[in-house]
């Protein structure tokens, strides 16, 4: 569930900087469904990519914010 809320959260970010991009110049001219595919694989790699950094930190940081707190629970009994 998590994933999916981050692949919300990616997606119209990812579709917003890649807007940013002038592609005109690298496509051939009338060319045109092939420079829309290449837009659509970009877009969903980059956000596939994102979302899996994002939600690998959010883990790893999870992680190690609970072992810390573990850590400090038993320093209180000692």
């Amino acid at each position: 569930m998590v994933k999916f809320l981050l692949y919300l959260l990616v997606l119209p970010l990812v579709i917003y900087a890649i807007d940013s991009i002038n592609f005109t110049n690298i496509f051939k001219k009338n060319k045109i469904v092939q420079a829309r595919i290449f837009y659509i694989l970009l877009i969903f790699g980059l956000s596939y990519l994102v979302c899996n950094f994002l939600y690998d930190f959010l883990c790893k940081c999870d992680k190690i914010f609970h072992s810390k707190m573990r850590r400090n629970r038993w320093k209180r009994y000692l």
